[in-house]
């Protein structure tokens, strides 16, 4: 009996150690998935303010290729055609520059949509939510900004056109 007795106790003993080493391995998991969580909300941060800078970069340029259009336009009425062919250049580039930040705040956005889509939590979707209207700003600047340079493109040809008669 006190052999039977010895051996309910190692096994007992043997359970506790395991259920030790079991409840460590869980705190361990634990402490490693709030790590991660932590991460991920900051990654969704940084992408949705990523998205809106974009945005922002998007709509001065398109606010750029607008001045410069209207820079090519008036110098046209002056029959300066060469400083008009600078502006246009420069709405071109304005508008080259709104279609990179479009990009760059449509990957912020896939970024915080994809953070978003691992946490499941709502400061995650929201902040993917706000990238994604960033992207959606960004992209109608950069339109706005294409639209410009075309016109400052269009006048060049014109006066081009009206100097060569």
């Amino acid at each position: 009996m006190s052999s039977e007795i010895a051996a309910i106790k190692e096994e007992v003993r043997l359970l506790r150690e395991e259920f030790s080493q079991l409840r460590d391995r869980h705190l361990m998991v634990d402490k490693k998935y709030s790590e991660t969580l932590e991460s991920l909300k900051l990654l969704t941060q940084h992408s949705a303010d990523a998205a809106k800078r974009a945005c922002r970069a998007a709509e001065m340029a398109a606010d750029s290729a607008t001045r410069s259009a209207e820079v090519a336009r008036l110098s046209l009425a002056s029959h300066v055609v060469i400083a008009a062919e600078r502006a246009a250049e420069a709405a071109a580039a304005a508008a080259q520059a709104a279609v990179e930040a479009a990009a760059a705040a449509s990957a912020a956005c896939a970024a915080a949509a994809e953070a978003a889509a691992r946490q499941a939590e709502e400061v995650a979707l929201q902040a993917a939510a706000e990238a994604a209207q960033a992207t959606r700003r960004a992209t109608q600047a950069a339109s706005e900004a294409v639209k410009m340079a075309t016109l400052a493109a269009e006048s060049i040809q014109i006066a081009r056109g009206e100097q060569s008669k």
